[in-house]
This record gives C-alpha cells, sequence and structure tokens, in this order.
C-alpha cells in the first residue's frame, strides 16, 4: 500500500536580501521571513535579517568560502524540497535578487519536479544599488540608455568561450561583471580585444552597500592590475564597465557619512540596544551588539509587592533607569493594580532615558536633573527630603550614592530590587569572528556595571579597542579595571554619546 502522508504539504520562498544594507530587503521579504519555520541563508545576506526570523525557527547557513563546509547547489535543493515536504514553510534568502546570478533555476526547477508552491520575492541586485550607494548610475542619459549585466565566473563544465566578448565590446551602453575578480584579467582582455578601448572608465565596488563599502576607478585595460587570483580586492566585488563609470568616486553620500567604516560595539542588554544601534547604521557605522549584562526579573518578588501594598505609606517614587521603571509598573499592574495607586506620589528619574520610559506609562517626572547622575538628584531634592519617605526601585546592584544621599538629607529611604542584573561571560560567534577580521574600533559603555562586566567579557581584546564612556562615573568604573577611556560625553545620554563619537571619529 502506498505511504500515507502524515502532514500537509509546506511551501518554499526565494527571497532576495538586498545587496548588504539590511533596511533594503522588502517588506513581503521581512513578512515571509517573520513567517518561516526554515530558513536557509547565503554568508553575504546581512546577518542582521535574521533578526526578522521566529526563534523557534531553523537557521542554516550555507557556508563561507575559507570558513567551513560549503553547501552544494544539490544540498541547498534537498533541503528546501525535504523541510516543504516535512508541512515547514522554507524561506531561501538570497544576497542580491534571487534570479539574477544567484541559481533561482536550479532551486525552482527541484522544487517544481517534487510539487512544491514556492513564491519569489524580488531583491535589489547590487548592478542597481551601486548607483545609490557608490554614485555610479548604470545608466546615464549622456552617455547609456542600456546596462548588460554579465557574469565574470561561468557555471562549472561550462565552455570558457559561452560569453561573446567581441558581442559585448559592441554593447552600445554600460557593463556591470559580477563575480569576476579572478577572471578579470581574462574578460577585460576578452573585451578590448572584442574592440572596446582601454581607456574605457571602471568603476570597482567592493561590498556596496556594506558599512565597509571600496570604490575604485581605473580603466578597463588597468583591471588585471587591480583584479586577480592574488588581488588585495577581495569578493563581493561587481565591476561597471562604461563612460558612467567616469562619475565614480569615494567621495560619495553613503561613504561620506560620519560613521562610515568605524566598527563600534554596542554593550546595552539587547531590548534596550535597537534604537542606538539603528541610528549608529543610519550615521554609516559596522554595528555589532554585544550584552555585557543581562536583565532579568528579581529571584524573588516579596519585597516589591509589599512595597506596592504599602504605596499610599510613601511620597516619592525615585526611578535610576528605564529599567526599574519597566519592571516596577509591570509588577503593579500583574498585582492587579494601575497608575491610579500612585496618584499620590511624586516621581523623580535620572536621566532623558528613564523619563521616556516614564512617558511611556503616560507619566511625567516632577524633577529631572541636569546632569544625568545620582549625585544631581540628590542636590536637586535635598532640600525637601527631610520627613519625606523615598521608594526606589532598582537594579540588584549599582551604586549606593542616591539612597545615601536621600537619607542623609533626612529622608526615609527603602530600596526594592525590581531587576537582576547579571554579567555575561560569553562573547557572540558574529562579535569573536567580527574581531577575528580585525578588531572593533569602539566599544560603547553606557553604566559602571556594564564597564567593569564589558572589560571582563572581553579579557584581552579590551587593549585593542578604544572605549566610548557615557559619563565620569562610567569612565572611573573602566579605570579600575584598567582601562582608560578615549571618548567621554559630556552630556550623559545616548545622544551625548552619540555626539561625542562622531567628534572623536572626525577629529581622528
Amino acid at each position: 500500500m502506498p505511504e500515507i502522508a502524515t502532514h500537509s504539504l509546506g511551501k518554499a520562498s526565494l527571497v532576495g536580501a538586498g545587496p548588504g544594507d539590511a533596511g533594503l530587503i522588502t517588506l513581503r521579504g521581512v513578512e515571509l521571513l517573520a513567517a518561516a519555520d526554515v530558513v536557509l541563508y547565503d554568508y553575504l545576506a546581512n546577518p542582521s535579517l535574521l533578526r526578522h526570523v521566529r526563534s523557534d525557527a531553523q537557521l542554516h547557513c550555507l557556508g563561507r568560502h575559507g570558513h567551513g563546509k560549503l553547501w552544494t547547489q544539490q544540498e541547498i535543493n534537498q533541503a528546501m524540497v525535504e523541510a516543504a515536504q516535512e508541512g515547514l514553510h522554507v524561506v531561501r534568502l538570497k544576497s542580491g535578487d534571487p534570479t539574477v546570478f544567484a541559481r533561482a533555476a536550479d532551486e525552482i526547477e527541484a522544487l517544481k519536479r517534487h510539487g512544491i508552491p514556492f513564491e519569489i520575492v524580488p531583491g535589489v541586485t547590487t548592478a542597481l544599488a551601486a548607483g545609490a550607494c557608490a554614485g555610479v548610475p548604470v545608466t546615464d542619459s549622456r552617455f547609456a540608455s542600456a546596462v548588460a549585466l554579465v557574469t565574470g565566473r561561468e557555471k562549472p563544465g561550462k565552455s570558457d568561450d559561452a560569453i561573446d566578448y567581441a558581442a559585448l565590446a559592441k554593447f552600445p551602453g554600460t557593463l556591470v561583471m559580477y563575480m569576476g575578480v579572478t577572471s578579470a584579467p581574462a574578460w577585460s582582455a576578452g573585451l578590448i580585444a572584442g574592440g572596446k578601448s582601454p581607456d574605457t572608465p571602471c568603476a570597482i565596488i567592493r561590498r556596496c552597500s556594506w558599512p565597509d563599502q571600496e570604490t575604485y576607478q581605473c580603466t578597463l585595460g588597468e583591471i588585471g592590475e587591480h583584479l586577480h587570483s592574488g588581488s588585495k580586492i577581495r569578493p563581493p566585488v561587481i565591476v561597471v564597465v562604461g563612460e558612467v563609470a567616469r562619475e565614480a568616486s569615494a567621495d560619495n553620500w553613503f561613504q561620506k557619512r560620519p560613521l562610515f567604516g568605524q566598527r563600534v560595539l554596542i554593550t546595552r542588554p539587547e531590548h534596550q540596544a535597537d534604537g542606538l544601534a539603528h541610528t549608529m547604521a543610519e550615521l554609516g557605522a559596522d554595528v555589532y551588539l554585544q550584552p555585557a549584562i543581562q536583565i532579568s526579573p528579581p529571584h524573588d518578588w516579596s519585597r516589591v509587592d509589599d512595597a506596592i501594598r504599602s504605596l499610599h505609606d510613601y511620597d516619592w517614587l525615585v526611578f535610576s533607569s528605564a529599567n526599574g521603571v519597566r519592571y516596577f509598573f509591570e509588577r503593579l499592574f500583574a498585582l492587579g493594580d494601575d497608575l491610579r495607586a500612585i496618584g499620590h506620589m511624586r516621581i523623580a528619574a535620572i536621566g532623558s532615558g528613564t523619563a521616556d520610559t516614564l512617558a511611556e506609562y503616560h507619566l511625567n517626572a516632577d524633577v529631572i536633573p541636569a546632569e544625568y547622575r545620582a549625585e544631581s538628584l540628590v542636590a536637586s531634592l535635598k532640600d525637601e527630603a527631610e520627613g519625606q519617605r523615598f521608594l526606589l526601585p532598582r537594579a540588584s546592584r549599582g551604586r549606593d550614592v542616591l539612597p545615601k544621599g536621600l537619607a542623609d538629607a533626612g529622608g526615609d529611604v527603602t530600596e526594592i530590587v525590581v531587576y537582576q542584573s547579571d554579567d555575561c561571560t560569553q562573547l557572540s560567534a558574529d562579535v569573536v569572528e567580527a574581531w577575528e577580521e580585525r578588531p572593533i574600533d569602539y566599544v560603547l559603555v553606557t553604566s559602571s556595571a556594564i564597564a567593569r562586566a564589558t572589560v571582563r567579557l572581553l579579557g584581552d581584546r579590551a587593549k585593542e579597542t578604544k572605549f566610548v564612556s557615557i559619563s565620569p562615573i562610567t569612565s572611573d568604573a573602566l579605570r579600575e579595571v584598567g582601562v582608560e577611556p578615549s571618548v567621554e560625553a559630556t552630556v550623559y545620554s545616548m545622544d551625548g554619546v552619540l555626539e561625542a563619537l562622531q567628534r572623536h571619529v572626525a577629529g581622528s
């Protein structure tokens, strides 16, 4: 008897990841990543795109040249088919556009042969991204009204003379050569032999739209000197051949951004790092996330619960962090209370980030010190602290300046631990791999606890980078563990950190 299927057929989606910048994927591509059960992704697809994937999805990198095993096309096809036959939605995340030199035809054939339903989502291919990110418009009404996309590397087993260089040499427009680093001496010579002038302008664009994009100008006759099997210019590379390349310049908007080319490590807890990471990426930085501390609920809620049940006894709520705000109010709501429970209380907060988090709960702080530090908040409150009862929701560790200062000023202070702060002990594989390629340029630390934990986490790597500190207190914490900060913010906020870093990079 034939075997009876135990589950319905899944489907496959071939999704274009774009040329590199994670923002260049389509909305449909993001939707499919979020719905995927299995993702098979090229190493050239930006790893940031995997944040759109569910935490329980299976992720498979298909390999990188010189770094472990490369999946064969047959293995990729088989994995797609098997996942779909198990009733899963598999996304094949492909660099650039799936249908431009990306072996989509092989994968589509395999899916059709097994009756697997599929969808193809186009992506921005590098030839088109070059116009936007490298200042090389592939068409220009003055020079070129047509463009040809050409592979510089044929499929194994295919004849080397499959490309008619004589015909391409006469093409009335721009040529864009893909995957042509090692074969550059051959294809450039072929074009010249076919009649194309050796003085034809060329633009070599490496890692288009990535934070380390490089742009070089030369002529067709010089291509073989720049690109060859031993070239220092390594893939991924495209070459734009034609008069439009005369406009190419390394001094374009993309590479002129204030943090372009700088590798920056953000060490804040992951849920607090996204906004800062996005802003830095917009400024051109190559951003890596590596939490130095892990934030979690307290081991015991009993003291917090007792304080919440006795809120009528307190005059002030004092917050020193955004995490303190979130954990306190989420616990308040979990116990069945709402904001009316604090209606009689005044609120003080250190820092714009803490105040912004209060605003998420439709609350405004009554007191925010001019300087975002505990000493300034104590100074702001000391004249009215006498006889007042203060409730301080805080982390499991931290400085005692605030409770001691308020108590010394005559206040009655109760501290409650609303979240646990523990050091992370292992660097992520992405950070390790990036550091091995070349050290991170800047490491951002935004609290004393993060500063100490980061130095311990990095070990000897801490000597190979520059530290950016949010405040003098954080700088002192770095010095305690043997590191002198290279940059210190004058305004103790995330905006202040960004401003200080940009000044330092510009000065360098």
